[in-house]
């Protein structure tokens, strides 16, 4: 436990779970746009969330975490204003998401290179998240360490080969959290990878490079 547990994170207001992990939530999706521009998003908003989310700026905070923004950012009350200036694209909607956190949001992002992804994830109180799908699979980081993201094919060797890499090329970098999910057997999988310390960029060039990894991605701690 550290100071922000007890007294909560610095932030533009009024609540924690509608503005501060909400902005958090957003920041992950321009983590996995990977700098690329993001065209459009559709913000679904499940439980509380979609009751509640204009009164408490949960709109204004999920955009501004898209743009990039941190969580005691003054431009996050002028969100709106920003994403029309960027060319920004959102829609929000509701639903009933089944089994989901009250305060979950799911954001579908179209990039303007063609590409696009989904990100589901709950504000879960204090300015805490937990990102739970990416991409149709199950994950499970809270985005308080650096974690790594490897998309990657359910092929024999691959999981070997990025902890070997980290261990032999990256050997003071300890693996705090592993998770990994698949889609069915030798189809689109991908390893969630928190980690102790601070990992360098260059370790996600050389994550690339490995035989059936198709992408990978360090989220820095939001």
């Amino acid at each position: 436990m550290n100071i922000f547990d007890i007294i909560g994170p610095v932030m533009i207001g009024p609540s924690s779970s509608h503005t501060a992990g909400a902005v958090r939530l957003g920041r992950v999706v321009s983590k996995l746009a990977d700098n690329r521009p993001i065209k459009r998003v559709e913000i679904t908003l499940s439980g509380s969330f979609a009751q509640t989310y204009k009164g408490h700026g949960t709109d204004l905070a999920l955009l501004a975490g898209i743009l990039g923004y941190h969580s005691w950012a003054p431009e996050i009350r002028d969100a709106f204003r920003i994403a029309q200036e960027k060319g920004l694209e959102y829609v929000f909607l509701k639903e009933n998401i089944k089994g989901a956190h009250p305060n979950t949001a799911r954001i579908r992002y179209y990039l303007e290179d063609g590409s696009e992804g989904v990100m589901q994830g709950a504000s879960v109180g204090g300015g805490n998240i937990l990102v739970n799908r990416i991409d149709g699979m199950d994950v499970e980081f809270t985005g308080q360490s650096d974690t790594i993201l490897v998309m990657h094919q359910d092929k024999p060797g691959v999981i070997a080969a990025v902890t070997q890499l980290m261990h032999f090329e990256y050997a003071d970098l300890n693996i705090s959290s592993f998770h990994l999910s698949r889609q069915n057997k030798g189809g689109d999988a991908i390893m969630t990878i928190e980690i102790d310390g601070q990992p360098p960029e260059e370790l996600i060039g050389s994550l690339r490079k490995i035989p059936f990894v198709s992408n990978a991605i360090l989220v820095r701690r939001l």
